[in-house]
Parts: structure tokens; C-alpha cells; sequence
């Protein structure tokens, strides 16, 4: 990993055997993962935890995706990846219109998550060019 240093992911899903295997997966590859199964556990630990990334679900009772990002945008900038079942191009549209960095569909890959939280972690830590 770049710096040496580990990148903190938040994966916020519903779906805990599902937080589970990402974690498997993400971890070998110098990640270090927690995971949230609802929204509002999901938007507490962004604020006490700072991750560098957060992989979120938009389907999830009580609270949907769409409103966890928004409630994180009001406070961060950090960069989110939709992990989703739904692949309908107007609801990807929408989500990387509304300030979602990245709209995957599951299945994904563990090497290829991986990547996709490698690159925009590096590109959310790179300076922005003086003007």
C-alpha cells in the first residue's frame, strides 16, 4: 500500500455474510475493514472512525443508501463506492450525479474492489494541482 500505511474501509450493508467476506477479502490486501449493518450505525462510525473509503449497499431497510451518502456528504468528502445489485443505468446515473465516486455491481471480484478502493484512495489523497 502506498506510505506503508493501511487504507481504513467502512463497508455499510445490510447484509452481514456479505460484510463478512469483504472483509476476508480486503484484508489481506492491506486493508483494514469495519462494517456497519444499518445507516445511522453506518454515518456514526464515518464521523468517530474517519475511514479512507467507504463501500456502501443503496438497499437497506429503515435507511437506504441514497440517504446515508447524502447525510455523509454533509460532513465529508471521502470517497464512496455503490456496491449494488441494481444495475439499471438511470440509478447509476443518478448516484454518480449525486457525488458517488464509483457504482458497482455485485458481484464484484475481490482483486477488482480491491483495485477500485486502491485508485481512489490514491487519487483522494493526491494534492490538488495549484491553480
Amino acid at each position: 500500500m502506498q506510505n506503508g500505511k493501511p487504507k481504513k474501509v467502512l463497508i455499510i450493508d445490510d447484509d452481514l455474510a456479505l460484510c463478512e467476506s469483504l472483509k476476508l477479502m480486503l484484508e489481506p490486501k492491506e486493508f483494514i475493514v469495519a462494517s456497519a449493518s444499518g445507516g445511522m450505525e453506518g454515518i456514526r462510525l464515518c464521523q468517530e472512525w474517519q475511514p479512507d473509503i467507504i463501500v456502501l449497499d443503496l438497499l437497506m431497510p429503515s435507511m437506504d443508501g441514497w440517504e446515508v451518502a447524502a447525510r455523509i456528504r454533509a460532513f465529508s468528502n471521502v470517497p464512496i463506492i455503490v456496491l449494488s445489485a441494481v444495475s439499471k443505468p438511470e440509478l447509476i446515473a443518478k448516484a454518480l450525479d449525486e457525488g458517488i465516486d464509483e457504482y458497482l455491481i455485485k458481484p464484484v471480484p475481490g482483486n477488482v474492489l480491491a483495485a477500485h478502493l486502491k485508485r481512489l484512495t490514491r487519487r483522494a489523497q493526491t494534492p490538488s494541482p495549484k491553480q
